[in-house]
């Protein structure tokens, strides 16, 4: 089998600019900014770009940057409160949107230059190497959403829709006419004792459509009630009917947000929740983008495997999230669960022909954190998924903040319970990562043994994807068939080959929890089409141990150890 390849290897680390700079270690649950305290833009310098990049990293996604509606009173700097019944957390969602035109306040040390401070800080990031990625929100906006930042001939969302109709194709949002928008019963926004002067019940009338298609002026505390969906011409209560000529409002102003923000020089973005959003649009608002800003990159939040191909073809997605793919395969193996078969299913069916389009990753801020007792309870055992993830095709690879040093996420932050996560509604500071920042030093010398072995395996991993032609740029063949009778190979092993005309470099992992004799063998068609033969010896990229060949027709004896992993060049 053959994959398509391309000619680069992204590596994007992810960081929340709230949480990676953050010192304070209190971390009281539902705590203040001033009690758990906030990162900064101005927090992430030159010495942590550097490091960055020295990790292996090609970009950094700042998530969280755009301003969203939060509980943190700024009305001193001519920013409205927000109202906290419809707010997540004491920080609020980076999700729910509430001006697309500003950055967050909490992210700047002088509040009012805060646009100044990100500008120093796509700036400063790119002069260090790297490239910069932020959010693009275009399913729904806050409930408080209002725009005191916008361009003076631009008009606000909702503000010149027809409010006496549920659907029309020119209005911003749905309504729910004759009906008052109801906060859920039993939301305690900002914990117990919490004031705040507009505490006192959200009014809204009429009711608006909740971001997570709910079409009902009450929404339960389990939806995204905090956010408003964004109408894109499609008629949700009659049948999904599409009206998009002439073209929506919507398309419009989010074309000019998107415009807005490329102008300043960043270099892609990451798209959230894409299929809430109709493919047309996609494919209208891409092409037009790219026709000024033709480097620019588009990665689409997605989770429908079956409509990978639409996306990437006629949305014109750079690349889209493999999780319900790769990932959630590399999730059950990780915990001991599923077989290397559904790792085959993947590139096999889900995404054959797509390799090059899809990213890779066992962490960002939705999934688990894999040393947390929810996922696996030990980062190590994400060895053998991460050495898949990295190099089993041309696409990008994820890393989220605090991953490389096995961050657990342990306890309740506030509006995030203790679930395995670390907190994006909360002020929190993320106790694995501190010790690697070192109150701003960015030299892991708060990093236990443990912690920094295991950073150093990501940095080689990463370092090995870049580097290596043979994973950059190189085809794909999987081993499985031809060692499936073979000794020690099992439902928890799995094996393939990427290689060039210059260089060839077999992957083996064990998902075992115990050690595994093995013998792999190369299938004479491949032998022939590469011309091996002989004896041949393989350096493993990741440690610098060699193994030998006598004759390559009759394998390679390997032992490996529990979850654990080769990359072995020759």
């Amino acid at each position: 089998m053959t994959l398509s390849i391309s000619d680069h290897k992204l590596v994007i680390y992810q960081l929340l600019p709230r949480l990676f700079g953050n010192t304070k270690t209190l971390n009281k649950v539902y705590g203040s900014v001033e009690e758990n305290g906030v990162g900064k833009f101005n927090d992430i310098t030159d010495k942590a770009l550097q490091e960055l990049r020295l990790f292996g990293t090609t970009h950094v996604w700042y998530t969280g940057v755009i301003e969203h509606a939060t509980m943190t009173d700024y009305s001193a700097y001519g920013i409205p409160n927000d109202d906290p019944d419809v707010i997540k957390g004491r920080a609020g969602s980076p999700y729910a949107i509430k001006d697309y035109y500003d950055v967050d306040p909490d992210l700047a040390v002088d509040v009012k230059n805060r646009m100044a401070e990100f500008e120093e800080l796509i700036k400063r990031t790119q002069a260090n190497g790297l490239n910069v990625i932020i959010d693009f929100v275009p399913n729904h906006v806050a409930r408080c959403y209002h725009s005191d930042a916008k361009l003076g001939n631009i008009r606000d969302f909702g503000e010149d829709d027809d409010k006496t109709k549920a659907f029309h194709p020119q209005n911003d949002f749905y309504y729910i006419p004759g009906q008052s928008f109801v906060v859920p019963p039993g939301y305690n926004p900002g914990g117990d004792g919490f004031k705040h002067p507009l505490k006192d019940g959200h009014e809204e009338t009429p009711a608006r459509a909740t971001g997570n298609d709910v079409f009902s002026a009450t929404p339960s505390i389990n939806d995204w009630f905090e956010t408003i969906k964004l109408n894109y011409g499609v008629d949700y209560l009659n049948g999904r009917q599409t009206h998009f000529d002439p073209i929506p409002s919507v398309w419009n102003k989010m074309y000019d947000i998107l415009h807005f923000w490329a102008s300043k020089g960043i270099d892609g973005f990451r798209c959230d929740m894409v299929e809430h959003v109709p493919m047309e649009f996609w494919g209208w608002v891409i092409s037009r983008m790219k026709e000024e800003f033709p480097d620019l990159i588009f990665i689409g939040e997605a989770y429908d495997t079956r409509e990978y191909d639409n996306y990437i073809y006629n949305g014109k997605f750079d690349y889209l999230y493999d999780k319900s793919g790769l990932y959630d395969a590399i999730y059950k193996l990780t915990r001991n669960e599923g077989t290397v078969w559904d790792i085959n299913k993947v590139w096999n069916y889900d995404t054959r022909g797509k390799e090059e389009h899809m990213l890779r990753f066992m962490e960002n801020h939705d999934e688990l954190r894999i040393a947390s007792a929810a996922f696996a309870g030990d980062p190590w055992l994400a060895v053998p998924g991460m050495i898949i993830t990295a190099t089993l095709s041309v696409g990008p690879i994820m890393i989220y903040s605090g991953q490389e040093v096995g961050e657990p996420a342990e306890g309740s932050e506030g509006f995030s319970g203790a679930d395995g996560r670390t907190t994006i509604f909360d002020y929190w500071g993320v106790p694995s990562l501190q010790k690697w920042v070192n109150n701003g030093k960015y030299d892991g010398a708060g990093l236990d043994g443990a912690q920094q072995a295991l950073r150093f395996f990501y940095h080689k991993l990463l370092l090995a994807a870049r580097e290596n032609e043979a994973i950059r740029i190189g085809d794909f063949y999987e081993l499985m068939l031809a060692n499936q009778q073979n000794s020690g190979f099992d439902e928890k092993v799995y094996a393939y080959l990427r290689y060039t005309t210059k260089q060839k470099i077999l992957i083996v992992v064990n998902f075992n929890r115990d050690q595994r004799q093995l013998n792999v063998k190369l299938p004479s068609d491949l032998r022939e089409r590469l011309s091996i033969s002989g004896p041949v010896t393989f350096t493993d990229i990741l440690s610098g141990v060699k193994f030998s060949s006598n004759d390559t027709a009759l394998g390679l004896d390997l032992t490996l150890p529990a979850t654990s992993g080769v990359m072995l060049s020759f």
